[in-house]
């Protein structure tokens, strides 16, 4: 069984000959374990630790003042939204202090934002990025379309746009709309590109606080369900499979997110309220698949090795019981994670048996 095969036997619950791996890092994690391990790209790492997910996307090529990536790097976006840089001892990290649509007061206001061009991004390069990807052997492809959630609120400003969720729904559609079929047209010129290499389309927003989630599961019905499902049944019909990513605790929405057509749930966020393995797979693991779930916030930084491998072998025994599980760091991986940590991940991995 090659990577590709692997991952897409955990889309389907069924157990492949070990589990399905994926792997996202800061920067300065990167850097680490190339360090730690020799070699000298991102790519490179992903190899040596046999890496089975590889997410893709297109190089923007759109204006200079319109060219930072949101919360990737300073400046402002192809949203319109503007973005500085705050370090810790740790990483870099790029926070929102301009929302370009803060002072909207009605529809107009938001029909009439300099939204971005789908001309703005360099469609061809992505062959030659899969073909990077899977120059060790075939690997899983997934392009991340976008979100209907996060990006909204990057625009508007998240207090006010969760006031809008009440007092001005109209507004509140106007920018999902907006939002929304942007992300989908953008998705569907990146698989048309792609020649028929991609195998799975991603979409996501973090819903869920620590304790629970950030908007009332009713509201978000209401409100943004019908687009973020946009985001999730249009590519399920079209035969995708389908992953979605939220941060902490979002256990009130996992059910319709499984009705709109998911297949992967990301992170796993096991520290959140009721986000454990051992209280999501007897609810859901009929029905949906996993990935992420290796703590990131204690296990990963303060553990060591033997913790991180243990743990890994435990959270398998639990999300993997059925096949229907991608072992990853439930985040980027962090600057003051040891790499040892991170190799033990898949340590436990390859030594795995079911």
């Amino acid at each position: 069984m090659n990577s590709r095969e692997r991952v897409l036997a955990a889309v389907k619950r069924q157990r492949p000959d070990r589990p399905a791996t994926s792997l996202r890092c800061t920067v300065e994690a990167w850097d680490s374990l190339k360090k730690h391990l020799g070699v000298e790209t991102n790519d490179d790492v992903m190899d040596a630790l046999d890496i089975d997910l590889r997410w893709v996307g297109v190089p923007f090529i759109g204006p200079k003042e319109r060219s930072a990536i949101p919360l990737g790097s300073e400046g402002t976006d192809f949203w319109g939204c503007h973005n500085r840089k705050v370090e810790n001892d740790f990483n870099s990290y790029f926070e929102f202090d301009n929302h370009p649509l803060a002072s909207a007061s009605s529809v107009q206001d938001i029909n009439r934002h300099d939204w971005p061009s789908l001309d703005w991004w360099n469609y061809a390069a992505l062959p030659a990025a899969i073909q990077a990807a899977n120059r060790k052997e075939p690997r899983a492809i997934m392009y991340f379309a976008g979100g209907s959630f996060e990006t909204p609120w990057y625009m508007r400003g998240m207090e006010a746009f969760m006031i809008d969720l009440y007092e001005n729904p109209d507004i509140v559609d106007a920018i999902c709309s907006h939002v929304t079929e942007y992300y989908l047209q953008r998705a569907f010129r990146a698989i048309d590109a792609s020649n028929g290499m991609i195998d799975m389309i991603g979409s996501g927003g973090d819903l869920g606080s620590q304790r629970g989630m950030m908007v009332n599961p009713d509201v978000w019905r209401e409100r943004i369900k019908p687009y973020s499902a946009k985001l999730i049944a249009t590519f399920k019909k079209r035969g995708f499979s389908t992953f979605y990513h939220s941060c902490g605790s979002i256990v009130p929405v996992i059910g319709d997110l499984i009705e709109m057509g998911l297949d992967v749930l990301d992170p796993i966020q096991v520290s959140a309220a009721g986000m454990k393995p051992e209280e999501l797979f007897p609810a859901f693991g009929d029905r949906l698949s996993f990935h992420g779930a290796i703590d990131e916030q204690e296990l990963l930084p303060h553990g060591t090795p033997k913790q991180v491998y243990d743990e890994t072998t435990r959270v398998i025994d639990i999300l993997g019981q059925n096949g229907g599980f991608i072992v990853s760091p439930n985040h980027q991986v962090q600057g003051d994670t040891p790499p040892e940590n991170i190799v033990a991940i898949f340590d436990a991995v390859r030594d795995y048996r079911w």
